[in-house]
């Protein structure tokens, strides 16, 4: 069978917006083929496929709502995420 499958995470170094990276990955088969970075500001493929699904995406309102993602999600859960590595350390 094949495997779909979606990844974003969060990478800080502080609780500052500006230090956070949203990032939101798409496999397929174990291969990455777009990806959307908060640092870059838009989507970027690395297939066939992918390349033209980010220059789709990228025209359209998926990117507008993934520029938000990083003060919707990521800030919102640095306090609890830099909580938790503090209380394990």
């Amino acid at each position: 069978g094949f495997r779909y499958y979606v990844v974003g995470s969060c990478e800080f170094n502080s609780s500052k917006l500006n230090d956070i990276e949203f990032t939101l990955s798409y496999y397929y088969n174990k291969l990455e083929y777009i990806r959307f970075s908060s640092s870059v500001g838009k989507y970027v493929g690395y297939t066939e496929h992918g390349i033209k699904n980010a220059e789709r995406w990228n025209n359209g309102p998926e990117v507008i709502s993934r520029r938000a993602e990083k003060e919707r999600y990521c800030f919102r859960n640095v306090g609890n995420d830099v909580e938790a590595a503090l209380t394990k350390s």
